[in-house]
């Protein structure tokens, strides 16, 4: 029973490092699609200015994830870290590179050396979600097992690649979308209407890899294909083509407000249908979540100190993305400083 429970949370944090990092990820892609360092400049102005307050703490998601699994599930840790050493490996040189990339680029003096690190900050964007993806790909098509060693196959096969493209087209998706919000906030209608076109055109590519990958998974995964097509998640599934559908709406609404919710909500969707897909293995069909638990005292613990963080952390990262979403985070400027000073003086 424990054990299940832990999976479940295990699930949600996947989903919410998905959501939260993956909106960071999404803005680092269309700042290496903005174009040149003129015609860029807008866009890559607002990606910057939207980002500060929030991304560093959308890692938050991804340590809890590997606090449960090397806790909860010590077994699958050891055989996903073994087997897929080199894309997580990547995918993690990939999230030092891009927050290097991003603290950089703004100070830098040189022109020279600002287009060096947002090229850093933007390729790291786009190939840290491909591999943590094509990872996730290579569990759910069963390649990773007691007996699978590090290999090229495990995580380069039809289902990882396509997971690998799935993941950069819903970040893609999702840093656009919170862009656009982010533009009408600003006053910005150029820049609104910039982003609104390619959330719908990244919305339009996760719509046709998610069905491409769902064939694909009929030969390749066979387990989680049914779970998709079947039960508890065919119902996330629904759910994630009702949120494509009311993201796609709302993207052409003049306030497009619930727009951010929805996207989310497609994305969140589809996690938790392709982790309810492979009930009840952590690894189908080689590991059971009975047979991957850890200790029954481990789990206890655990299970408390997730509570902890259910009571501390999540309202305190709620009311950061509160904050940021309602514009009470903006940035100190020249301006406000100098005001400050002559308020002194008086």
């Amino acid at each position: 029973m424990i054990a299940g429970v832990i999976a479940a949370v295990l699930l949600l944090a996947i989903a919410a490092y998905a959501c939260g990092g993956g909106t960071d990820y999404g803005a680092g892609f269309w700042d290496l699609t903005a174009g040149s360092a003129e015609r860029g400049e807008r866009p890559r102005r607002l990606i910057d200015h939207a980002m500060e307050p929030v991304w560093e703490v959308n890692n938050v998601w991804l340590i809890f994830v590997m606090v449960i699994m090397w806790t909860g599930f010590p077994v699958l840790f050891q055989r996903v870290f073994t087997t897929m050493w080199l894309p997580l490996t990547l995918a993690a040189v990939g999230i030092v590179l891009r927050g290097a990339g991003f603290a950089l680029r703004k100070p830098a003096r040189r022109l020279a050396g600002r287009r060096l690190y947002g090229a850093v900050f933007a390729v790291a964007s786009l190939l840290t979600p491909f591999f943590f993806g094509a990872a996730i790909g290579g569990v759910a098509s069963g390649r990773v097992s007691a007996t699978t060693t590090a290999s090229t196959d495990a995580w380069a096969n039809p289902t990882s690649l396509l997971f690998g493209l799935l993941a950069i087209a819903a970040t893609a998706m999702l840093g656009a979308v919170f862009l656009a919000a982010d533009a009408r906030r600003f006053a910005a209608p150029d820049l609104d209407g910039y982003f609104r076109r390619r959330a719908w055109a990244a919305l339009a590519a996760v719509a046709v890899l998610a069905v491409i990958t769902l064939i694909v998974t009929h030969g390749d995964a066979p387990h989680v294909w049914q779970g998709l097509t079947h039960g508890v998640g065919l119902f996330f599934v629904v759910v994630a083509v009702l949120a494509t559908l009311a993201t796609a709406w709302l993207l052409t609404r003049p306030s497009g407000a619930w727009s951010r919710v929805s996207a989310v909500g497609v994305v969140a969707s589809a996690i938790i249908a392709w982790g309810m897909a492979q009930r009840p293995y952590l690894i189908p069909t080689s590991l059971t979540v009975a047979e991957g638990a850890g200790a029954h005292t481990a789990l206890r613990w655990l299970a408390f100190v997730t509570l902890v963080a259910v009571v501390l952390v999540v309202p305190a990262v709620a009311l950061l993305y509160w904050l940021d979403t309602h514009g009470e985070l903006e940035a100190l400027t020249d301006a406000d400083l100098r005001r400050g000073g002559a308020g002194d003086q008086g």
